[in-house]
């Protein structure tokens, strides 16, 4: 996603400061839907994400919202300082998750730790 951001070096891709902020918050706030469904589980002593049946629902939710939002807002805003907010909104929703995601594995993994500290050892 970082080359994504050289699209605002074109001119017209660049949305308003207030658009930016817009376009972040909205990220954010969808960021709650991932990090709610987003759980990881220990099997066989390795960390593992779980498969979440929620997902799928939630990208088409997301491709629904950003198909409303174009038809509802295309008009007033140009396509590129649209795609430019677009951008900014996924992004908003994916370092949130992406920190509640390592967050939640740090805490995992010193669960598994723990687990295997105070597991006997099997005798041979």
């Amino acid at each position: 996603m970082s080359t994504g951001f050289l699209m605002f070096l074109y001119e017209p891709a660049r949305p308003a400061f207030l658009q930016v902020i817009e376009a972040v918050l909205v990220g954010i706030l969808f960021s709650i839907l991932l990090i709610k469904t987003s759980k990881f589980e220990i099997r066989n002593q390795q960390i593992y994400m779980k498969r979440s049946k929620a997902f799928a629902f939630i990208l088409i939710g997301l491709l629904l919202a950003r198909i409303i939002f174009k038809l509802v807002i295309g008009d007033a805003i140009h396509v590129e300082e649209l795609a430019g907010m677009f951008f900014l909104l996924a992004y908003g929703m994916i370092i949130p998750w992406r920190i509640s995601m390592y967050i939640n594995y740090r805490k995992i993994e010193k669960e598994l730790e723990e687990h295997i500290r105070t597991q006997p050892l099997p005798m041979s």
